[in-house]
């Protein structure tokens, strides 16, 4: 028996993908998309217990994006939670002539993000129900310097979405967001140096499941220790927030 409907978007890997095995482990069924559909096939032959449906899809291209959430709506009849995870990491300072990463990881961390919104509250608002998760990240809590100031701009702005579409409280709608700390994924990957903080994939995934699953309207994960450093970079001045994060 199926626990419910989960649709996650950005599942080939890191989060999303971890995401996807700890919802499945759950008893969830899910419905997976990402760009590249090799890993997602992958992952629905090692989960056989559970029904998995997967699509390609870029989350930059709206109209694909309206007709994949459409199209696994149809698949299962119903969509219980849909969690706006796609997300892209790239940027560079402002003003050094990389405004094509910027622009790209703005594309898709945020206008992607509105898109994902708009095609799951149209499900929702039909079906009468429905549970949206949208994950931002501790960087949205302040500006950030040099390469991350893009993306934690677009974070900033998901948090801004998900606040908004709670403070509508649509009947039968629940929305979550999510400020992952320092969780391991492909996204960082590349990085070489020890970062202060930094949790395994399964265990900081672990963290925002247990999140998502109480249905906590925001939450800092892992709570310990970013429930304490998101009250002090609420506060602290900039100087003191570049040192800490």
């Amino acid at each position: 028996m199926s626990k419910g409907v989960v649709l996650i978007t950005g599942a080939s890997a890191g989060l999303g993908e971890e995401m996807a095995r700890q919802f499945a482990a759950l008893g969830y069924d899910l419905a997976l998309c990402a760009r590249r559909t090799d890993p997602l096939e992958r992952l629905r032959e090692a989960i056989p217990e559970r029904h998995i449906a997967v699509r390609a899809l870029d989350v930059t291209d709206d109209d694909a994006v309206f007709r994949v959430f459409a199209e696994f709506a149809a698949e299962f009849g119903r969509i219980d939670r849909i969690v706006v995870n796609a997300g892209l990491g790239k940027g560079a300072p402002l003003g050094t002539g990389r405004w094509d990463a910027n622009r790209e990881t703005a594309m898709v961390n945020f206008v992607g993000a509105l898109a994902q919104t708009e095609a799951a509250l149209r499900i929702f608002r039909e079906q009468g129900r429905g549970h949206l998760v949208l994950i931002s990240s501790m960087s949205a809590l302040r500006g950030m310097r040099r390469s991350m100031t893009t993306y934690a701009a677009t974070k900033a702005g998901v948090a801004a979405i998900a606040e908004g579409v709670r403070s509508e409280r649509i009947p039968g709608v629940d929305v979550s967001v999510i400020f992952p700390g320092y969780i391991r994924s492909e996204m960082n990957a590349r990085v070489q140096q020890r970062t202060r903080f930094m949790v395994d994939t399964p265990a900081g995934v672990r963290s925002m499941v247990d999140a998502i699953e109480k249905r906590r309207a925001r939450a800092y994960v892992p709570a310990w220790p970013w429930v304490p450093i998101g009250a002090a970079m609420r506060v602290l001045p900039l100087s003191v927030v570049r040192k800490m994060v």
